[in-house]
């Protein structure tokens, strides 16, 4: 009995991953309708552990479920992700900040500065998925390093609602070479301890890299993603 239990849990985890990442990353884009058999079909998986993922990602707000139709993935409006970058920008500037004022250890700078270093090679071969993953790195070691769980909590739920938003405009952005430059000023500020250079640096580098993502969402008619 426990091993069955623990088979189920692990299942639906794996629904619930791969579903997850098919929203995100554009695979299911906004306003698609898929009943539940088909959902199902598309992740191989017996209809409970599908049911358990749907559910729990539609109380996370990326899906809304309907009786007898299944789940419709809820567009993202314009709106939507100026409210959630100007979030963002307030919230990881405080933990920019909270770094600087709480001090990392050498590993944890390491772990930044290698992020860093990643985003200059993938840029280097033009590599912007490689980028986007080294960038995301980097977002998630300066708040998770800050040591504040409550803001762990908020920042990761925001952040997946901006990542289909972010995937979609990669390839049509400008060439990210100036946001390089800001990750290591903020590296730079938190290891000499200076919180409000840190906070300043990351808020300048956030509300810029928001707004340049709400002006090609207007620029490509992409009103609803």
């Amino acid at each position: 009995m426990m091993r069955s239990a623990k088979a189920k849990e692990s299942l639906s985890d794996k629904a619930y991953r791969e579903l997850k990442a098919k929203i995100l990353d554009n695979e299911l884009h906004a306003g698609q309708q898929m009943i539940e058999a088909e959902v199902s079909q598309l992740l191989n998986m017996s209809r409970t552990p599908t049911r358990e993922a749907m559910l729990k990602i539609a109380n996370e707000g990326l899906i809304e479920l309907k009786p007898r139709h299944g789940m419709r993935v809820k567009p993202i409006s314009v709106m939507d992700m100026q409210e959630i970058y100007e979030i963002l920008t307030g919230l990881e500037s405080t933990a920019a900040a909270l770094c600087a004022t709480k001090g990392l250890t050498a590993e944890q700078l390491d772990l930044m500065r290698q992020s860093v270093v990643d985003m200059d090679k993938a840029l280097n071969r033009d590599d912007l998925i490689e980028w986007a993953q080294a960038d995301e790195r980097f977002h998630r070691y300066l708040v998770e390093f800050s040591n504040n769980d409550r803001l762990q909590i908020l920042v990761a739920n925001f952040i997946e609602q901006s990542h289909r938003a972010r995937m979609l405009t990669l390839k049509i952005r400008p060439k990210p070479t100036n946001s390089n430059k800001d990750h290591s000023d903020v590296v730079k500020a938190i290891e000499e301890r200076n919180s409000e250079q840190a906070r300043a640096i990351h808020h300048k580098h956030r509300e810029q890299s928001g707004q340049m993502m709400i002006n090609l969402l207007k620029d490509y008619g992409l009103n609803h993603i």
